[in-house]
């Protein structure tokens, strides 16, 4: 949903100081509405932190960031009927209707606030995987380094517009699912505990880790 977005910001390259600070201005509109998101899923996931439940959450975030990455796009909220989700998505894209039509950086700093929350595998993804973080400012984190790592491509993508053919596009969205599948793996073995170093530690390992005694 980014994509489409960015094409239609009408920004020119030419003049290269205005172009950079106003796709900026754009970007970290998008990078700041993820990080609130974090903030509430790195919420969401201190609770289940402390109730004792953070390696089934993590094979659970894992999980679903496979079946996101391999289900049919259509299975999405507003598929089954979701009303509240629906209704909050209509509003989403009426203000971003108003506020592309304008040009100011306050336009262009909204529009990514508003463009952070339309529906999109790869967010629902990085949300999950705050939400396994267990605390509120590892998930805002997660959710703040997630936004940075969209903004090169994004950043490329305001500058090339309608340059990007269809078929280049569409081998760039085949790359996704199979980041998401690789980062759902991740996760389950996180979960998994299986005293592989850096990727599924112990809880042994890490408690030795945190006292100073493991060498």
């Amino acid at each position: 949903m980014c994509g489409p977005i960015a094409f239609s910001l009408g920004l020119n390259p030419s003049h290269k100081f205005d172009f950079t600070t106003r796709n900026l201005t754009y970007q970290f509109g998008r990078v700041t509405t993820y990080t609130l998101l974090g903030v509430v899923m790195g919420f969401l996931g201190t609770g289940i932190s402390f109730a004792g439940f953070q390696n089934p959450l993590s094979i659970f975030v894992g999980i679903m960031m496979i079946l996101m990455a391999i289900l049919p796009k259509n299975l999405g909220a507003e598929s089954f009927g979701f009303k509240p989700f629906s209704n909050l998505m209509m509003h989403v894209k009426m203000g971003l209707g108003k506020y592309l039509r304008r040009k100011n950086y306050s336009s262009l700093y909204i529009t990514g606030l508003l463009n952070g929350l339309l529906p999109c595998g790869a967010v629902y993804a990085a949300l999950t995987g705050s939400m396994a973080m267990g605390s509120i400012p590892k998930g805002a984190f997660f959710m703040f380094l997630f936004g940075l790592g969209t903004i090169p491509l994004m950043f490329a993508t305001v500058i090339m517009g309608n340059l990007i053919s269809i078929q280049t596009r569409q081998k760039i969205l085949k790359i996704l699912p199979v980041l998401m599948v690789i980062l759902g793996i991740l996760f389950i073995l996180r979960g998994l505990e299986l005293n592989i170093p850096f990727i599924s530690p112990s809880s042994t390992s890490l408690e030795l880790n945190a006292d100073g005694h493991a060498h």
